[in-house]
């Protein structure tokens, strides 16, 4: 971090360019005139090639508290981070899909320890794979076990190399998943499975009776008015994109990565919509849906999920079962991560906090404790890895520091 760095925080608040005051009630604050705390804080990353530009968001209970833009979303154009600027928030997504299911159990309409062959025929007659060959696995997979990343579906892709696996709908996705070996058994063994939460949102659609993409459309993005979010962002969107960088290997530069996962154009509704990772959103759109989870699933006089049901995503369901995360001190929830022990990038956040990340960066942690929810949005491809980067540390310690009471 530059030296200057303290003294020149001292004389921005000194001159009257105060901090937002994070108060838990009363009007949403003015985002018009903000202050470079965390372009500051996270300069001399950025100058070392780390990442182009980036939109920082801290959100209280009654709305965005700080909201910042600094960099570039584009080296080649130079055209300046924004605040409205898209981004592929990848498996930031899975959390959402989680609320979709959990809707669903709160409406009666399946429950966290069906068996998923219940609702997909693909998954009645499973084996194990074993040293000495197939076998019957001691239990059938549930829907428990796909949100907690212990259903022990294959890893496999259900496309072949190089086609982008959104050509295939969700139902032929499935029952490839369910029609594999299990790798191991259920609830046995933490393994992060995007063919689990594929599966969740076939069995969204199974059970609700509508496509995936349509479910979240009208259960999460048009209520909660997440206008610029969406699995297939319009040109207009895409205009507004940050471009994903990964540094070049031997010169350290950040180059141009572009993105395989998704057939082009991105705005063709014939896309499927990916459960385990398919939106694009902003940090604006975002504040909408992490102020509603602060506010114990209500926002706006709208119930999204019951307060009980959020706090049971957030608690542990694994026990003590070992390496439940890509990152030490975590646990796992129902479709999100949950803090156990913060230490190392975690160390700013309180025990209880729960979140999710995403492929080329993207974090959001919810701290229950504090009542704050810390979103950092950047696009780089190729960090050993994001749960364990010294952006995320340096941003998390700078949104504690200076947000919260």
């Amino acid at each position: 971090m530059r030296p200057l760095f303290p003294a020149l925080l001292a004389a921005l608040l000194a001159t009257g360019c105060s901090l937002l005051d994070p108060a838990e009630t009363g009007p949403k604050p003015d985002l018009h005139e903000q202050n470079a705390v965390f372009s500051y804080a996270l300069q001399e990353l950025q100058d070392r090639g780390e990442f182009a530009g980036a939109v920082t968001l801290v959100v209280a209970p009654r709305g965005a508290i700080a909201l910042e833009a600094f960099g570039l979303a584009d080296l080649a154009s130079q055209r300046p981070m924004r605040r409205d600027s898209v981004f592929w928030i990848a498996s930031m997504t899975k959390p959402i899909t989680a609320m979709g299911v959990l809707m669903l159990v709160e409406e009666g309409k399946l429950g966290l320890d069906d068996p998923v062959a219940q609702f997909l025929p693909a998954f009645r007659d499973q084996t194990l794979a074993t040293p000495s060959g197939p076998a019957k696995p001691r239990r059938a997979v549930t829907v428990r076990d796909l949100l907690t990343h212990t259903s022990g579906l294959t890893g496999a892709s259900p496309t072949p190399a190089g086609q982008p696996v959104d050509t295939l709908g969700l139902a032929a996705m499935t029952d490839f998943y369910g029609r594999q070996p299990l790798i191991s058994e259920p609830g046995a063994k933490w393994a992060y499975s995007n063919a689990g939460i594929n599966t969740l949102g076939r069995i969204i659609e199974v059970v609700s009776g509508e496509s995936y993409g349509d479910f979240v459309q009208r259960r999460f993005l048009e209520p909660l008015g997440m206008d610029s979010t969406s699995f297939w962002p319009t040109a207009e969107m895409v205009g507004r994109m940050a471009t994903p960088y990964r540094k070049d290997k031997a010169t350290g530069e950040l180059i141009a990565a572009g993105n395989s996962r998704f057939g082009e154009p991105l705005a063709d509704r014939r896309r499927t919509a990916i459960p385990a990772g398919g939106l694009f959103s902003t940090a604006e759109d975002l504040t909408q849906l992490y102020q509603m989870i602060l506010l114990g699933g209500e926002l706006d006089g709208r119930r999204y999920l019951k307060a009980e049901t959020l706090r049971l995503m957030a608690t542990n369901q694994l026990g003590d079962l070992p390496k439940v995360s890509f990152a030490p001190g975590m646990h796992m929830g129902l479709g999100f991560h949950v803090v156990h022990a913060p230490q190392g990038v975690t160390e700013s956040l309180s025990a209880g906090t729960f979140g999710h990340g995403g492929a080329y960066g993207t974090q959001a942690w919810i701290d229950p404790v504090r009542r704050r929810a810390y979103v950092l949005l950047i696009q780089r491809t190729d960090l050993p890895n994001s749960d364990g980067s010294e952006i995320r540390r340096l941003f998390q310690r700078t949104a504690v520091e200076h947000f919260v009471r």
